[in-house]
């Protein structure tokens, strides 16, 4: 089963580079072009020259992005801008924050090194499937640095609640080596860096028979497993017990109480010849369909109704919410059955998603937007916020809107199971990690 350990991270040294909130980021892949210049002037050190660097006109194969972030990380080597760990460490990581129920959250995470392992051996277990131009890009600057950026995001089962007692024992009678009163993702960052070698060694004692899910970070998982095999190749003394042959990840048990799965409601648009009672009369077929006026309500109420029947009802309903209407109607599923006859091949794990159910029966079934439409990334866009759903189609932007709740963390667990795959944007896992609290450098 899986394999934990300790290591000597990489940190920034604060009496060089200064504000630790002026270098750390959010995950490279949820930041635009404007934001990324922003990370750039916000410090010469900041950790984007390393996670995503610029591209510059006249780049080539010698020099380019991916060899700059290369030369930037062995400067800051050299500056001791970064420094190494004088032992094996686990790092204690908790992210505190607030939803719009004003509700205080606290997940609670350790970042450690895991054995990679490919899926087929069912230890390490996905849930998503993956693009090859991400990781051909993460591959690239893996070949140049020889490190991880940012972690992967895994989390295990451990209903003893061996894990989660011991980081508890630490961490409640340790003050934080690492405070950040509020991160570039909005939460409040804490880290408590755990070098007793054996309070190390029960922590990876204790991780033995576990597997692990992947939650975030699909494709860095992909890339390390890529770069592994091509070091393997060209070393002839490989043993397995190089740096190379792990991944840095932090691990949070499926029952934290702050693990947060956010729901992402489905925005369509540019349906040509769209006919909406047409739309309502094909949904009865396979849903229980409910209106609900609300013409003369604030756009707090309506908020609040949307989230009051999803939580009312719970899987396999949505509400749709279309500019053609002052209605909002509840789409209650009759009967999971159904699936079957359109993914006979499929575990009933992939069946029983709100995601699949809305794909297969609503999005691709009774408005065309089916496999090839999303891979062209036409008629779908996202959001997590109701608020956002409900203004994008009042301002004309969106024809509609389809709400949901959350993918929950069980059926995370029973599709990786199932070796079942879910559809694109199935999971938001929120707040995300930062990057810059810890580097892992192979060598």
């Amino acid at each position: 089963m899986a394999e934990v350990i300790p290591f000597k991270g990489l940190r920034y040294n604060l009496d060089i580079v200064g504000d630790i909130s002026k270098v750390t980021t959010p995950p490279y892949d949820i930041i635009s072009k404007d934001e990324q210049e922003y990370f750039y002037n916000l410090s010469p050190y900041n950790s984007i020259r390393l996670e995503l660097p610029k591209e510059f006109p006249g780049d080539n194969e010698e020099h380019n992005k991916y060899n700059r972030a290369g030369e930037t990380l062995r400067e800051w080597l050299d500056q001791k801008a970064l420094l190494r760990e004088k032992q094996d460490c686990y790092y204690v990581y908790q992210q505190e924050f607030q939803l719009d129920n004003n509700k205080t959250y606290i997940r609670t995470g350790i970042i450690g090194l895991v054995r990679l392992e490919e899926f087929s051996k069912g230890i390490i277990l996905p849930h998503e499937n993956t693009l090859s131009k991400p990781k051909a890009d993460r591959l690239q600057l893996m070949r140049a640095c020889n490190a991880n950026f940012s972690q992967v995001f895994g989390l295990y089962d451990d209903s003893e609640q061996k894990i989660p007692t011991i980081i508890e024992g630490y961490y409640t009678n340790h003050k934080p080596d690492i405070v950040l009163e509020k991160s570039v993702v909005g939460s409040i960052e804490r880290i408590w860096i755990v070098d007793d070698a054996d309070l190390t060694q029960k922590i990876s004692e204790a991780f033995k028979g576990k597997k692990i899910y992947i939650a975030d970070g699909h494709h860095r998982y992909e890339t390390a497993l890529a770069y592994r095999d091509e070091l393997k190749s060209k070393n002839p003394n490989h043993t397995g017990k190089e740096l190379y042959n792990y991944v840095m990840m932090t691990l949070v048990d499926m029952e934290d109480p702050g693990l947060v799965v956010l729901p992402t409601h489905r925005m369509v648009n540019n349906i040509k010849d769209f006919d909406f009672d047409s739309l309502l009369e094909k949904l009865n077929k396979n849903f229980i369909v409910e209106e609900y006026k609300v013409e003369n309500y604030s756009l707090t109420k309506k908020q609040q109704t949307i989230q009051d029947i999803l939580d009312k009802m719970g899987l396999h309903t949505f509400v749709l919410y279309s500019g053609e209407r002052q209605s909002l109607y509840s789409l209650s599923l009759k009967s999971v059955d159904v699936m079957r006859g359109y993914h006979p091949n499929r575990h009933s794990s992939y069946w029983n998603l709100d995601v699949s159910i809305l794909h297969t029966l609503i999005l691709d079934e009774l408005l065309g937007i089916g496999e090839k439409e999303l891979a062209e990334q036409k008629n779908l866009e996202y959001t997590h916020s109701i608020t956002e759903g409900i203004n994008e189609v009042e301002k004309g932007n969106q024809q509609m809107t389809f709400f949901m709740s959350p993918t929950t963390v069980k059926q995370i667990q029973d599709v990786s199971l199932a070796n079942e795959k879910m559809p694109q944007k199935s999971t938001y896992f929120y707040p995300k990690l930062i990057t810059g609290l810890v580097f892992n450098k192979f060598c």
